[in-house]
């Protein structure tokens, strides 16, 4: 359980000019940000920092320059993940908070750049997978208009249906599932939206998301403006925008993998890198304090 947890939205992904690099803008808004985040944890006594970037660093053209500037100005170092390790970090997660019992486990994790997918019956997913079908993304390239038109919304539908199959021939072809799991705050917001229990109820909670509610949801929130899904319970300002497209990847996921349902873990990335350095640690040894700094995409 966190002590504390503190937020900033970077919208990365969104500060890229033609070439794929990151703006002068969106790098003074990181390094920012990330010496803010730092300057907080050392005030609140953390002995250790873990942080991470995702999928805006990852695929930026000028991704070392941006890391090196960031590393001299602020002393942090970011560490970037790679697609699959985010997969497998996050599986790790769901599969510590279901535990074995739940035997083979599918999970879905929508992100700002990417879409991650992974299956296993261990702690190590047998397939492990990351595509570029992120919500933020999938927005720009696909809804500007705002409320997205219908057309829009038909031909994404036919395209994710037809980037999906190869992906989800893999993840099949792995195992049928004893336990679907949906992880992140795309599908936290359309359960909620669909029906589940808000935050405030706690994380052990049992929250789903149906493939039939998921359908309502998108014909409801897709005849309406940003600033309008802004309003609705459990939905950010920051999140209302690609809260369309990220409904339509998890309609699509669920509908190539055939899953009516997702159990909502409330575990994902951040906890599964928690973990996975808990893991190293020498038996025995003094347990310390860590700050964990996600510099995501979204």
């Amino acid at each position: 359980m966190p002590m504390s947890s503190t937020k900033a939205t970077l919208r990365l992904s969104e500060n890229m000019d033609a070439q794929g690099a990151i703006t002068p803008a969106g790098e003074e808004r990181l390094i920012v940000t990330i010496s803010e985040f730092a300057d907080l944890a050392r005030k609140s006594q953390c002995v250790e920092l873990m942080p991470f970037a995702t999928s805006a660093l990852r695929e930026a053209t000028n991704s070392e320059e941006v890391l090196a500037r960031v590393r001299a100005t602020t002393g942090v170092d970011l560490r970037v993940l790679s697609g699959v390790d985010e997969a497998r970090l996050t599986f790790l997660a769901v599969r510590r908070w279901f535990g074995w019992s739940a035997g083979r486990i599918v999970d879905l994790d929508i992100g700002g750049g990417s879409l991650e997918m992974s299956s296993g019956g261990d702690e190590e997913p047998d397939v492990a997978l990351s595509l570029q079908l992120g919500a933020g993304r999938l927005t720009r390239e696909w809804l500007a208009d705002d409320p997205p038109g219908k057309r829009k919304i038909a031909v994404l539908r036919d395209w994710l249906d037809a980037e999906l199959v190869v992906p989800a021939k893999m993840i099949n072809d792995a195992g049928k599932p004893d336990l679907a799991v949906g992880t992140s705050k795309t599908f936290r917001s359309l359960a909620r939206l669909t029906g589940a229990a808000p935050s405030a109820a706690g994380p052990r909670v049992r929250r789903t998301l149906t493939a039939s509610g998921l359908r309502q949801l998108i014909a409801f929130i897709s005849r309406m403006t940003a600033a309008d899904r802004a309003e609705l319970e459990g939905v950010s300002s920051d999140r209302s925008q690609q809260l369309v497209a990220g409904a339509l990847v998890a309609e699509a996921s669920m509908r190539a993998l055939s899953l009516d349902s997702l159990e909502i873990c409330p575990w994902a990335l951040r906890e599964g890198l928690i973990l996975r350095k808990l893991d190293s640690e020498p038996n025995g040894s003094t347990t310390t304090v860590t700050t964990v700094a996600d510099v995501e995409s979204a």
